[in-house]
């Protein structure tokens, strides 16, 4: 069996008990933490407590909706060759005339029901039964292509334009896409080729992107096989991924989990990721084309998330983030067989800040570098950015984390010209198999307390009233 087919129930069984039982003994209980107001784009304070943040309220539940179709009434074929392209979109089109009279539900029975990409609605419901399995047409042309978004000023892969999500909203309010762990599979195999040999003409589409959309609730399903992201909310609010199983081949490029983007308010918890890039990664636009935006990303929870990813990472802060990313929650993380556990990115001409973040309770197993700062990508849209646009980082908070069959310590490398600091580590226990036990630092400073193996010098600088024991 291929590993990215392996399912959430083998995952568990294969995870090693007594390492779950280290990780019980070993992580402490987590504290409150003092309310922070948000953060403005142009103050980033040094050595404060992140935020806490419940996800309570992000979503509010509407009453069921009033017109409920499937999408057999609008000719609809569940054969898995047919092409439902025009029934999901003639489905919508006449159920979004439901939107001020008590919304609708277009609801999909078992069936692999073949389809391009359709717009969505507001006030809208799209409910994928037991057995049924949205499939990604492999026709390119029904992707089609649009406007790149304004935070990245072109594709994120080829300049221009970018072909459409498979499912896709903007200016949306009040969706949920759920269902009885029904699947939606891009069939991304087609993209992916296309990104290996070089002939990819355009941007590939994600599964699933909304845009400048509010009041969100996607859960209780499958995703397979993005062409590119998999859920990618961007400049969106109060938006819940609860309960959401995501697979792609571990070797498939870029195909991220759930990466929120420029978006606030958001809540991702109770998922299953393996994929060929991060499980989740948090961005807020592209150098320039960020900065100008201004659109932050802030108030995001991400907690207990599992999965694997053998070149990228668990939880991800960028690399685009010159918009600025604040007020982030990353509790209850679980990933093993990955090129890191937690990673910060960040570059030379990204400007923008990361600020007020809390990282705790984190089990590895098996992890090349198990925390990493990383800068010097190199990767920009054009020639027009800004070599003295330098990102800031502090405010962030490392505690409770355990490690087995670790291949490296830490690597924590900050930019010249920058301080990385405010950073606290607490109760950090990595157990390294290989010969690189010293950590790695540049550009960085903080504090550290229990921590194992011995920080680099720039975190040693303790004392009993810190700032870094206070959170």
């Amino acid at each position: 069996m291929e590993p990215w087919r392996a399912s959430k129930a083998w995952a568990l069984l294969r995870r090693p008990s007594w390492v779950i039982l280290l990780a019980a003994m070993t992580l402490l209980a987590v504290s409150s933490w003092p309310q922070t107001s948000p953060v403005r784009p142009d103050v980033v304070p040094i050595g404060v407590p992140a935020v806490s943040i419940s996800c309570s309220g992000f979503y509010r539940p509407s009453p069921p909706r009033r017109m409920v179709a499937s999408i057999r009434d609008f000719g609809g074929v569940g054969d898995g060759h047919t092409s439902n392209t025009l029934a999901f979109r003639r489905a919508v089109e006449r159920l979004k005339e439901f939107g001020d009279r008590g919304g609708s539900q277009l609801t999909v029975p078992p069936g692999r029901w073949l389809t391009g990409s359709f717009n969505i609605t507001s006030n809208f419901t799209l409910f994928l039964e037991e057995g049924a399995v949205i499939l990604g047409s492999q026709d390119p042309e029904e992707w089609p292509l649009i406007e790149p978004l304004p935070s990245y000023g072109r594709g994120r892969e080829r300049n221009g334009s970018r072909h459409i999500s498979l499912i896709h909203g903007d200016g949306l309010s009040d969706v949920v896409i759920t269902g009885q762990n029904g699947s939606i599979d891009g069939q991304g195999r087609m993209w992916w080729e296309l990104w290996w040999n070089r002939t990819l003409k355009y941007t590939r589409g994600h599964l699933l992107e909304l845009v400048n959309s509010s009041n969100i609730l996607i859960s209780n399903l499958t995703f397979l096989n993005s062409p590119f992201w998999t859920i990618h909310p961007v400049y969106c609010s109060n938006v819940v991924v609860k309960n959401v199983t995501i697979l792609a081949p571990l070797n498939s490029p870029n195909t991220d989990g759930i990466d929120p983007d420029s978006s606030s308010n958001i809540c991702i918890e109770d998922c299953y990721i393996e994929s060929g890039d991060d499980l989740v990664a948090v961005k807020s636009g592209w150098d320039q084309y960020g900065i100008s935006m201004a659109r932050p990303s802030t108030n995001i929870t991400i907690r207990r998330v599992s999965g694997t990813t053998p070149t990228c990472s668990g939880v991800g802060i960028g690399s685009e983030m010159s918009g600025g990313i604040s007020n982030v929650l990353v509790q209850d993380l679980h990933v093993w067989d990955s090129a890191a556990a937690v990673r910060f990115k960040t570059d030379q001409g990204r400007g923008g800040y990361i600020t007020n973040i809390t990282i705790s309770n984190v089990t590895m197993e098996r992890i090349k570098i198990p925390i990493r700062f990383s800068r010097g990508s190199n990767d920009h849209p054009d020639d027009n950015w800004d070599r003295k646009a330098l990102p800031r980082i502090s405010g962030i908070v490392i505690r409770n984390i355990v490690g087995v069959d670790i291949k490296k310590a830490p690597v924590l490398e900050g930019i010249e010209g920058t301080m990385f600091d405010g950073i606290c580590f607490i109760n950090v226990n990595l157990s390294v198999v290989g010969t690189k036990t010293k950590w790695k630092c540049e550009y960085v400073a903080g504090e550290a307390y229990d921590v194992f193996p011995i920080p680099c010098q720039q975190f040693r600088n303790n004392s009993s009233s810190s700032w870094c024991l206070q959170t």
